[in-house]
């Protein structure tokens, strides 16, 4: 005899559960809106503002001087393909979005992975969290963002924003866990404070594993900003999702093609930051 388990309506609740939060803090939520719209429509015009080879000047100025000039070198033939391409514009939009969204995750995570470092009981509750977070099709965030601040760049950030942060909130609480406890008693022996020893020991000693969770933070969030063009972020990844419904597979991979190079920059310059702190 079969018997019949009544089904779970786990979907019918998440579903009611955000109608409520959209509802009863719509206030809130209309005023992130306009904050972040605010600051995308500010860095955006600012690059915009500049001409393309003046931003171009800069941003190889930059490499040449947190690298070298190898990746100086390869980032003006990559930028000045991007620029050939016709494709200068979108690129700084998802530039604009990457730089927002990393900033957010960033003030977000560091100070929530230093707590995690710090207490072991919110360390056993936050890491479930994070599994789960890393775990989620990154598909799903764009789920909630559009009844929270509806289709566009600002959705964008909010996806982003929470599926690029676990690396961050991880590689803080492994760093500052792994400081060598000899010194951490040393700074003790001094009489050093908590704060004190955060401040001068232990994030000092952590901050090369920490760079690396921003890293990889800005990869999260490029990869992100590239599919959050199906909810109306602008950038390359509306114009991969525009050569896709136009079955035109060559401005496909030429956006592609700008969005690794943009990645390599990016990449590399946090990556040589992180070499730097080591040594």
């Amino acid at each position: 005899m079969a018997i019949d388990i009544p089904r779970i309506p786990l979907g019918d609740w998440i579903e009611g559960g955000l109608n409520w939060l959209t509802s009863e803090y719509s206030i809130v939520t209309r005023g992130i809106s306009r904050v972040t719209q605010t600051g995308i429509d500010g860095l955006n015009d600012a690059l915009m503002w500049l001409p393309d080879w003046s931003l171009l000047a800069i941003i190889v100025a930059l490499c040449w001087w947190l690298a070298n000039s190898r990746l100086a070198i390869g980032a003006a033939i990559g930028l000045a393909l991007i620029w050939n391409l016709g494709l200068w514009d979108p690129m700084i939009e998802t530039l604009t979005l990457v730089v927002i969204a990393t900033l957010v995750a960033v003030v977000i995570a560091l100070p929530v992975g230093i707590a995690a470092a710090l207490s072991e009981r919110l360390y056993r509750t936050i890491m479930p969290v994070l599994d789960f977070m890393q775990t989620m099709p990154a598909f799903v965030y764009l789920i909630p963002a559009i009844p929270f601040f509806g289709i566009g760049s600002v959705s964008a950030i909010f996806a982003t924003v929470i599926f690029s942060m676990p690396p961050a909130i991880r590689f803080t609480t492994l760093g500052i866990r792994q400081v060598p406890v000899e010194l951490v008693e040393a700074a003790d022996a001094y009489g050093a404070t908590r704060s004190q020893k955060l401040i001068k020991v232990q994030l000092p000693m952590s901050l090369p594993t920490i760079m690396a969770g921003i890293n990889q933070t800005i990869m999260l969030a490029l990869s992100m900003v590239v599919i959050a063009a199906m909810i109306g972020a602008d950038g390359l990844g509306s114009e991969v999702w525009r050569a896709i419904q136009r079955l035109r597979p060559g401005d496909g991979f030429e956006a592609g093609i700008a969005v690794v190079i943009l990645a390599m920059i990016l990449d590399r310059v946090t990556q040589s930051l992180r070499k730097q702190r080591k040594s």
